[in-house]
């Protein structure tokens, strides 16, 4: 995980944190967040003189199952907090992604991680993402003060909501110390219609007829045929009381039929399916391949792949239409290309995976306007008056 020649620091409390933080700011050194290292390819290259994980920075606080809240270190696994909840009947609403096999890294993915990168899987379509689920933060700025904000329950705030900011900021902002996090009943039972063999245009139109429907879907995507069958595959899942879900699943199979719905999946194999899709497994190989992630209105997703023509190998859909992911060549023309492929339909690209000079030489976020960038350095600058965590992680120079 560390770089050589990088000194690294491991603080153990949130107050020697602090004192770390005040210490490199007065050596004039920068810091690079790295916490467990498994999405250490996402954004721009590191820029540091140090790296700071937050591996020791880890423990549940408190969990209160009949308030459905849990408060967890930053540093604190994924896993330990859903084998916590998971004995509860509870679950994380927002399905974070696992992007070990993306990146083919090791260690473990954290909390605080998921939370800085607004991590959020399949299920946001219905549950909202993990921003929507964050009720309080404890963090340490660039200055080295330790700010708390939120609480325990969802409520109305006014001027500036620090826990939404840093949620998604990917550590710019400060460091994460502490998350603590609404949770949700882990359904009783799912169940995933696979419809087979439908183009783009038409399986975005299904996925729309089913979100549509009063069934409640949770998950809905489209798969090319090159991702485990030699057809194209859609997905609808539907999860709840078994009863409801097996009432609904033939209530929509039976809408669309049109489409050429017929049967559904077990859950054993809804759940791998699921998590394959969460992953982007299916764009893990061949690795030296970049991939992007594009957001957009899903009526416009089949569009935009077919004016990217060439440009994009193997892609999937996810959200309904409203999320796709996509294989390049990894270069600066490609790059470009894309995001000029992208500009008439208003939708955010974020390349997820590419070489560092590459990472380093375009946009990996997508591209602020000249006003919004402006608010960006100051709200940058109020936290991090001197660029001290995480310099040009998502953006060059902020």
């Amino acid at each position: 995980m560390n770089e050589p020649n990088i000194e690294a620091l491991r603080p153990t409390s949130e107050d020697q944190a602090a004192e770390l933080v005040r210490d490199a700011r007065a050596r004039g050194k920068r810091i690079d967040i790295v916490g467990a290292g498994t999405r250490s390819g996402l954004g721009r290259p590191h820029q540091g003189d140090l790296q700071l994980t937050t591996s020791a920075l880890q423990g549940i606080a408190f969990y209160e199952p009949a308030e459905m809240v849990i408060c967890a270190g930053a540093g604190t696994p994924l896993s330990a907090i859903e084998a916590t909840i998971d004995q509860r009947g509870q679950m994380l609403p927002f399905e974070p992604m696992d992007h070990r096999m993306l990146y083919a890294s090791g260690g473990e993915p954290t909390i605080g991680g998921v939370v800085a990168g607004n991590i959020s899987g399949p299920r946001r379509i219905s549950a909202g993402a993990a921003r929507d689920s964050l009720l309080g933060i404890r963090l340490v700025n660039g200055a080295g003060e330790i700010i708390k904000n939120g609480g325990r329950v969802m409520k109305n705030v006014t001027g500036l909501d620090l826990v939404k900011l840093n949620c998604g900021a990917h550590g710019t902002l400060g460091l994460l110390t502490q998350v603590t996090l609404r949770l949700l009943p882990r359904p009783e039972h799912e169940a995933t219609i696979v419809i087979r063999r439908l183009n783009d245009a038409s399986a975005i139109a299904a996925m729309t007829q089913a979100l549509g429907s009063p069934f409640f879907v949770s998950g809905a995507a489209h798969l090319g045929a090159d991702m485990g069958r030699e057809f194209p595959r859609t997905f609808l899942r539907l999860e709840g009381l078994r009863d409801s879900v097996d009432y609904r699943t033939q209530k929509l199979i039976d809408l669309l039929a049109p489409f050429g719905a017929k049967h559904a999946l077990e859950p054993g194999d809804s759940a791998r399916l699921w998590r394959a899709i969460r992953d982007a497994e299916f764009l893990a190989e061949p690795r030296e391949r970049a991939v992007w992630r594009v957001s957009l209105a899903p009526s416009r997703g089949a569009q935009f792949i077919a004016r990217l023509g060439n440009l994009a190998s193997k892609h999937f859909y996810d959200w309904g239409g409203g999320l796709v992911w996509f294989m390049s060549a990894p270069d600066v023309a490609t790059a470009t290309a894309i995001r000029a492929a992208l500009a008439p339909f208003g939708g955010h690209a974020t390349l997820m995976r590419a070489p560092d000079p590459l990472r380093g030489a375009v946009d990996v976020f997508q591209p602020l306007s000249a006003p919004l960038m402006r608010i960006t350095r100051g709200v940058k600058k109020s936290f991090d008056p001197d660029g001290v965590i995480n310099p040009g992680r998502m953006y060059r120079d902020v």
